[in-house]
């Protein structure tokens, strides 16, 4: 399996060009620059974050690229916010559940009003029907949501049933 040499000449040839051969990889697996190396591990997804600054002595550093990060937050911003994916952000929302924690908040803050409303009123019929808000609703509530939990239960097993 050991390749037979006759002379010493060509061993020694064969040791350099074996030492040439692991220098340029060497080089190809040592990167110069901290910022190039990352980029190469990154697929160059870190490039447009990160700068390389020289210190006092006069050593490469790496730093974070402020300006830009900046604005790719702004442009990101601005993007969203555009009338064109206001709908995709409330779709978005929606799965996420911001859209029902939000809903939740808006019927809580109606019902309180007029319950508040209601109880303030010279009106002794209108006082019941606050205190009742106020002591009802909150049970109401949670028997429609408990409800409403069970038709979708009941709904998605009916559906994997005829997947199935």
């Amino acid at each position: 399996m050991a390749t037979k040499y006759t002379n010493l000449d060509e061993l020694r040839s064969e040791k350099r060009l074996l030492k040439k051969e692991i220098g340029e990889l060497e080089d190809i697996l040592t990167f110069k620059s901290k910022k190039e190396s990352l980029g190469v591990l990154t697929h160059g997804f870190t490039d447009k974050y990160l700068k390389e600054t020289q210190n006092a002595e006069g050593e490469n550093e790496l730093s974070l690229d402020t300006q830009n990060i900046m604005r790719e937050i702004s442009s990101g911003l601005k993007e969203s916010a555009s009338k064109k994916n206001v709908m995709s952000l409330a779709n978005d929302s929606l799965s996420s559940g911001l859209l029902e924690t939000t809903i939740k908040m808006g019927v809580v803050s109606l019902v309180g009003n007029f319950a508040k409303k209601s109880v303030m009123n010279k009106n002794w019929k209108r006082k019941v029907l606050g205190l009742a808000l106020i002591y009802v609703a909150p049970y109401a509530l949670r028997f429609a949501r408990k409800k409403l939990d069970e038709f979708q239960r009941n709904k998605t097993a009916k559906s994997l049933e005829k997947l199935i």
